[in-house]
């Protein structure tokens, strides 16, 4: 084939050359608007809880927040929820180590205690207070939290109940949080959900408890891509 030369390939070249310029100019997220998602930062979520969070005599795998991460993925979101659970904590021990367990970097907390608190028959104002200041300093650290709620065993008698139950919704209405009513939803009360002492969720539990509060979870974490 003959080489073209003259006026013809410099206008080829003067095209080629506008053309990179233009490129140049584009704006980032234009230019990097194809690359994957997997790229992005996750969203960091912590389970601030007790034994029902921590997974109290199961396997690592299949604790609550790891199940739920599962979950989560597989519904395509690009998330990683850290176990903040300690087996027998009361709401006034998540609040003592508030701090060192939701490091700076989190995106949203899920506030799953006061179990302990109902069983040992503590007043629920302190409880309240407490779950209340938790609230209020991951609030002052512009951290959004989720609260996953607990009812009072009904052999409390009907005042202690009344109290007790009515911490979780006034919180949430106060503060605007999404709220998931009651952490043990079709698990509490169902023998083949429950481990031996008939209190801790076995891992089909937990898969329940992540099923029942997905919808919930998936309202947060709009919540938090709205920010």
């Amino acid at each position: 084939m003959k080489r073209q030369s003259g006026p013809f390939m410099t206008i080829i070249f003067a095209c080629a050359a506008a053309l990179a310029g233009l490129v140049a100019t584009l704006p980032a997220q234009a230019q990097t608007q194809a690359q994957p998602q997997a790229q992005t930062r996750p969203i960091r979520l912590v389970a601030l809880g007790d034994s029902l969070s921590a997974g109290y005599n199961l396997p690592q795998e299949a604790a609550f927040p790891v199940v739920l991460e599962k979950a989560l993925k597989a519904k395509g979101y690009n998330v990683e929820v850290a176990n903040a659970g300690v087996s027998g904590d009361t709401s006034s021990g998540g609040l003592d180590r508030l701090d060192w367990s939701v490091p700076d970097g989190t995106d949203g907390v899920i506030l799953e205690l006061g179990a302990n608190d109902m069983l040992r028959g503590l007043d629920p104002a302190g409880t309240r207070k407490n779950l209340t200041a938790i609230v209020e300093r991951l609030k002052s650290r512009n951290i959004p939290v989720m609260l996953a709620g607990m009812y009072a065993s009904r052999n409390l008698g009907s005042d202690y109940v009344q109290k007790f139950d009515g911490i979780y919704p006034e919180i949430a209405k106060t503060y605007d949080l999404v709220l998931y009513p009651f952490f043990l939803d079709g698990v509490a009360g169902e023998k083949s959900l429950n481990l031996p002492d008939g209190m801790h969720p076995t891992a089909k539990g937990v898969e329940v408890i992540v099923e029942r509060m997905l919808p919930s979870v998936e309202s947060f974490l709009a919540r938090l891509a709205q920010r």
